[in-house]
């Protein structure tokens, strides 16, 4: 967290009461046959954390679903600068991270990181349609990225230039920094409309 954060924009403080929680089905936040996540069953190790990395992905899409840039831009709670569009923002910088810069080599900066604003990410996260297109737009081209970069490699022991961690511990890394801000999204998500579950 920077010493000095950007502003932040007022986007009301609609207030979800506990009668205001609502599921999609039963106590889930969809109905079984419209959640697009796996089930498991998974059939060897790079199956198995390719499989869950894109269940945990999924996760993130669907907590977002629906919402216009308003919702998607509201922070969480004053002083967090959390909001679903900020996670979006920011794990496209984490995809970029791990898969092109460390494990591909390639050059260049991260995305929504200046050295003036390292929480771009999150402090960017304005309620403007375009920049939610942008930010989807570019989530998206990483975890194709990442997709490709996953399926061509040899192994799972190649290794980061800049981490030095193998594409295996790199997915399972992946997969618990996911979880984790999915946990923040499910937060966030019963905040704005009161939609609760899994």
């Amino acid at each position: 967290m920077i010493d000095n954060p950007a502003p932040q924009p007022n986007l009301g403080d609609t207030r979800i009461s506990p009668s205001d929680r609502r599921f999609g089905w039963s106590n889930m936040f969809v109905k079984p046959e419209e959640d697009p996540r796996s089930e498991g069953g998974f059939q060897g190790e790079k199956a198995t954390l390719v499989g869950y990395l894109r269940d945990q992905r999924l996760t993130l899409e669907l907590k977002c679903a629906g919402l216009d840039a308003a919702d998607l831009a509201r922070r969480s709670v004053p002083p967090s600068n959390l909001s679903l569009l900020g996670l979006v923002r920011h794990m496209a910088g984490v995809e970029q991270t791990w898969f092109r810069l460390d494990l591909a080599g390639e050059d260049g900066q991260r995305h929504y990181r200046t050295a003036e604003d390292r929480d771009a990410d999150f402090n960017g996260a304005v309620p403007d349609p375009e920049v939610v297109a942008e930010a989807w737009r570019r989530w998206r081209s990483e975890v194709a990225f990442a997709d490709r970069f996953v399926d061509e490699a040899p192994s799972l022991e190649i290794v980061g230039t800049r981490s030095g961690l193998t594409l295996r511990e790199v997915l399972v890394h992946m997969i618990e920094e996911y979880a984790r801000h999915n946990g923040h999204a499910d937060l966030l998500r019963e905040r704005i409309d009161g939609r609760v579950g899994q």
